[in-house]
C-alpha cells in the first residue's frame, strides 16, 4: 500500500517550509482570498489539488500541475474543472516530509517540442532502483537519525495531443545524494540561452551542524560510507554544497548547486565555469554553496538568475547571478556562511573547507531578511519561522506602474508574498519592499501566467491562485448559510447572507430564490426566514448586486423530510494528550469512528496524518507534514528528531458513505531536558547546533535529540587572553554530537592559555 502525504517546507526545508523542513508548513482550511492591495483580487482558478508543488502554463492555454506525490495533472484551460492525469510518477517519487515532485517546466517550443521536464526526489539510493522506501522511512535508520538515503532525478516526458505522457520517461540526470528528509531538489527552468537550469539542496540535517558524522552514507571524503567523519577534514553533510572545491580526484556532487545542462541529454553545456574539469558533474555546475535554493527564475530580457535560498535559523536570502552564461562560477558560501555572515555551527568546528573559504569570502547575497524581523514595516506577516519559497518577476501585467519590473517573492512559513519594486538602476530595490499578498495558505511557487498576472500555488489550500488588478468596478462575492440545512417537514430555516462582500466597498442589495424555482423573487432581506412544508431537496440561491450593477451568486442546499445524514463522530483512543515522546520512541495509535446512518465505520474510511509543528516561540509555529496513512484503524510511528520548541499533531479523519468527514487531532508534546554548557575558565564562546553563546548557558532540547557542539579554538576571552581548547567533560572531540539524555546534564569545555 502506498501512502501519500502533504508537503513539509519550511525552515528545515519549504514549504516547503521551510523550508519547501525549511521551507516548512501547516495545512489550514482554504480561505476565500488572502489580503491584497486595493484594486487587486486574489482568486482560486484551480482547486481540489492534493499538495500541489509545481505548475506551468503552456502557450496553447493548457495548465500542467504537479502534485508532491508524483502525479502530474493537465487542464485544458483555467476554466477547465476536470483534470487529466498526464503522468503518474508516484512509484519512483519519494513523497515524504519535504521530498517529492517539486519542479516542472515545459520546453519553450511546446507543443512543437512536446516535452515536459520534471524534477523529483527519486526513491532510490545512489545507483539503486525505485522504490526503495515507499513514501516512508522506517526506524532504523530513522528519518532524522541516520536518514533514509535517496537521490534526485531530472527527467523528460513526451506529452501527446491529449495532454497525456507517451512513451518511456527519459532520465536526463540522477544525483543529489540526500541523507535527511529536507533540502531536496527544487526548480527546473529554461534560460534565455535554451539551456536547462536545475537546482537541488544539500540533503543534510536541519537539526545540527552536519559534516557527515552520522554514518556518512553518501560516502563523502575523506571516509568511506559507514565512516563517521570529523573535523577539521570532514567534507560531508552540508559541506557537499562546497564539493566543487574538493581536492582533484574526489567526487563532486550536485547538492547545493545550480547546474546548466543540455535539455536533450542532461550533459553539461559548453562554456560552463568548470568545463575543463575532468569530472562531468563539475562541468555542469554554474553556482554552488547554497542550502536549499528551492526556487529561482530569470529576470525577463536578461541572463540574470535570481535565487531564493532557504536559510537555517537566522537568515533567508535572495541571490543574484549577474550572467548565468558567462562562465563565471558563483559561491554563495553555505554552510560556512548563512546570509552575509559566518554560520556559527560550522565556523566553530574549524572545518578546513570553511576556514579556507573565510580567507577569500563568499559571493554576497543580494538581499537578506532575518527570521525575527518583518520583511516590510507593518506587513502583517508573522515573524519567526521563515522559508523563502517563490520568486517571479512582473512582466506584461496591467498592474499599476509602481509594480513594473518588480520582483515578487514568497515565504511559505509566513504565508506572505512581497514585491521588491524596481529601482532607478532597473534592478529590484531592497529598500523598496511592500506587502502584496498577506495570509496565503503555504505559497510554494510563484509564476506569471495569462495576462501577465502573478499566480501562486497554495499548497495548504490545494489551489492555484491568481492575483489580478482592475481599476473598474469588480463583482461582489455572495456567501449564504442556512440553519438548519435539513430536517422533517415543516422545516423553518434561517438564512444568512451577511457574509457577502463587495471588493470595492459598495452597499449590496440582496435577492433570494428560497423555493428553488430559479427566480430570485422570494426575499430582499439580508437574513430571511422560510418554512418548507413539502419533502424534497431545495437549491436555495442568493444573488447580491453592487451599486454598479455587477452581481455574484451562490447556492446552499436545504433537505426537507429526507433521512438525516449525520457527520461521523471520531475518537482517537491512543495516544492521548498526556503522552510525551522522546526521539526514536515508537508510539502506537488507534482510533474509531461511527455515525447514526452507517454505524461503525470501517478502517477503509480512515486517513491519518502526522504533522510536526516547528515553533520559534511557544505560540508561533509552522508545520511539517511527516507522514500519512490511509485505510487503517491503528498503527505506529517513530517520533522524529527536531529542535525545540516543537510538538506533534496526530489527526484522524473519517469519511462516511455520504462523503461527510470529521477530524480529530491530538497534540503530543515532547519530553524535554535542560542541558547546561559551561567552560573552564568561564566565559568561552561555545556553539550548540546553529547558535554560538558565551558560557555558561542552558538549552532546552528534546530527550533523545542529536545536537552538535563545538568549542571554537583558539579564542580570546577572560581579560583578552588567548586560550586553546583542551577537552570536553563528556570525552568528546572539540566538535562532536551529543544525544540528549533524560536527565539534566552539564557539559564543560576546558581551555588552557595558549
Amino acid at each position: 500500500m502506498r501512502t501519500h502525504r502533504g508537503f513539509a517546507r519550511p525552515k528545515t526545508g519549504l514549504l516547503l517550509t521551510a523550508g519547501l523542513v525549511a521551507a516548512g508548513l501547516t495545512t489550514v482550511p482554504a480561505v476565500a482570498g488572502a489580503a491584497v492591495p486595493t484594486g487587486f483580487t486574489d482568486t482560486a482558478v484551480i482547486s481540489g489539488l492534493s499538495s500541489p508543488t509545481a505548475a506551468v502554463f503552456a502557450p496553447d492555454g493548457r495548465v500542467f500541475v504537479g502534485e508532491k506525490s508524483g502525479l502530474v495533472k493537465t487542464y485544458d484551460s483555467l476554466s477547465d474543472t476536470t483534470a487529466t492525469i498526464a503522468a503518474d510518477l508516484r512509484t519512483q517519487t519519494h513523497d515524504f516530509w519535504d521530498r517529492g515532485l517539486l519542479g516542472m517546466t515545459l520546453d519553450p517550443s511546446f507543443p512543437t517540442r512536446p516535452y515536459l521536464y520534471v524534477l523529483y526526489t527519486y526513491d532510490a539510493v545512489p545507483g539503486g532502483t525505485a522504490p526503495r522506501w515507499g513514501d516512508t522511512c522506517p526506524t532504523p535508520p530513522g528519518a532524522t537519525e541516520d536518514g533514509c538515503l535517496v537521490t534526485g532525478r531530472l527527467s523528460r516526458l513526451t506529452i501527446g495531443a491529449n495532454g497525456v505522457a507517451t512513451g518511456a520517461e527519459q532520465v536526463l540526470l540522477t544525483d543529489w545524494c540526500q541523507q535527511y528528509p529536507s533540502h531536496s531538489i527544487g526548480t527546473v527552468v529554461f534560460g534565455p540561452d535554451g539551456a536547462l537550469y536545475v537546482g537541488g539542496g544539500d540533503g543534510a540535517s536541519f537539526n545540527f551542524a552536519d559534516w557527515g558524522q552520522r554514518g556518512n552514507p553518501c560516502a563523502d571524503p575523506p571516509g568511506a560510507a559507514g565512516t563517521n567523519l570529523s573535523p577539521p577534514d570532514a567534507r560531508g553533510g552540508a559541506l557537499r554544497s562546497q564539493s566543487i572545491r574538493r581536492p582533484a580526484g574526489e567526487p563532486v556532487t550536485l547538492d547545493g548547486t545550480i547546474v546548466r545542462v543540455d535539455p536533450d541529454t542532461g550533459a553539461p553545456m559548453p562554456g560552463n565555469p568548470f568545463a575543463s574539469n575532468p569530472n562531468v558533474n563539475a562541468q555542469r555546475i554554474i553556482a554552488y554553496g547554497m542550502r536549499n535554493q528551492f526556487r529561482f527564475t530569470f529576470r525577463p530580457g536578461t541572463s540574470e538568475l535570481w535565487v531564493g535560498d532557504v536559510g537555517w535559523n537566522t537568515w533567508e536570502e535572495i541571490d543574484r547571478i549577474p550572467n548565468a552564461t558567462d562562465g563565471v562560477a558563483e559561491n554563495f558560501g553555505w554552510p560556512c556562511y548563512e546570509g552575509a555572515g559566518r554560520q556559527p555551527g560550522y565556523d566553530g568546528a574549524n572545518l578546513t573547507v570553511c576556514e579556507s573559504l573565510y580567507t577569500t569570502g563568499q559571493n554576497a547575497p543580494y538581499y537578506t531578511y532575518n527570521h525575527s524581523s518583518s520583511v516590510a514595516t507593518g506587513d502583517g506577516c508573522p515573524t519567526g519561522g521563515s522559508s523563502i519559497a517563490g520568486v517571479a518577476f512582473e512582466t506584461t501585467s496591467n498592474y499599476p506602474a509602481a509594480y513594473d519590473g518588480a520582483l515578487f517573492f514568497a515565504d511559505s512559513s509566513r504565508g506572505c508574498i512581497w514585491a521588491m519594486r524596481q529601482g532607478a538602476n532597473g534592478l529590484p530595490n531592497p529598500a523598496d519592499i511592500v506587502p502584496f499578498v498577506t495570509g496565503a495558505n503555504i505559497p510554494v511557487q510563484l509564476l506569471t501566467g495569462p495576462g501577465g498576472d502573478l499566480f501562486y500555488l497554495a499548497l495548504g489550500a490545494g489551489q492555484l491562485r491568481r492575483v489580478s488588478f482592475t481599476s473598474a468596478n469588480r463583482p461582489p462575492t455572495a456567501v449564504a448559510t442556512a440553519t438548519p440545512q435539513s430536517g422533517p417537514a415543516p422545516l423553518t430555516v434561517q438564512f444568512n447572507g451577511s457574509g457577502s462582500s463587495d471588493p470595492d466597498g459598495g452597499a449590496l442589495t440582496y435577492a433570494w430564490d428560497l423555493d428553488g424555482d430559479g427566480a430570485y423573487d422570494d426575499s430582499t432581506a439580508v437574513n430571511p426566514t422560510f418554512t418548507y412544508v413539502s419533502p424534497g431537496v431545495v437549491p436555495v440561491g442568493l444573488r447580491v448586486t453592487d451599486p454598479g450593477g455587477l452581481s455574484g451568486t451562490t447556492t446552499v442546499t436545504v433537505t426537507v423530510g429526507q433521512p438525516p445524514n449525520d457527520a461521523p463522530v471520531v475518537t482517537i483512543d491512543n495516544p492521548t494528550a498526556a503522552t510525551q515522546w522522546s526521539v526514536g520512541q515508537t508510539i502506537p495509535f488507534a482510533g474509531r469512528a461511527s455515525d447514526a446512518q452507517d454505524g461503525t465505520l470501517p478502517a477503509s474510511a480512515f486517513t491519518w496524518q502526522l504533522t510536526l509543528q516547528h515553533c520559534t516561540t511557544q505560540t508561533n509555529c509552522h508545520a511539517h507534514n511527516v507522514q500519512n496513512w490511509t485505510g487503517i484503524s491503528s498503527g505506529s510511528f517513530v517520533a522524529p528528531d527536531h529542535e525545540y520548541p516543537s510538538f506533534l499533531d496526530l489527526t484522524l479523519t473519517a469519511t462516511d458513505s455520504a462523503g461527510n468527514s470529521t477530524s480529530q487531532t491530538v497534540r503530543l508534546n515532547p519530553r524535554t531536558v535542560q542541558l547546561t554548557f559551561q567552560s573552564n575558565p568561564s566565559g568561552a564562546r561555545l556553539v550548540v547546533n546553529s547558535v554560538e553563546q558565551v558560557s555558561p548557558f542552558t538549552r532546552t532540547v528534546i530527550v533523545g535529540s542529536s545536537n552538535s557542539v563545538s568549542a571554537p579554538s583558539p579564542q580570546v576571552f577572560k581579560g583578552g587572553k588567548l586560550y586553546q581548547f583542551v577537552s570536553w567533560s563528556d570525552g568528546g572531540a572539540q566538535s562532536h554530537n551529543i544525544t540528549a539524555p533524560a536527565a539534566a546534564t552539564n557539559y564543560r569545555a576546558t581551555f588552557r592559555r595558549a
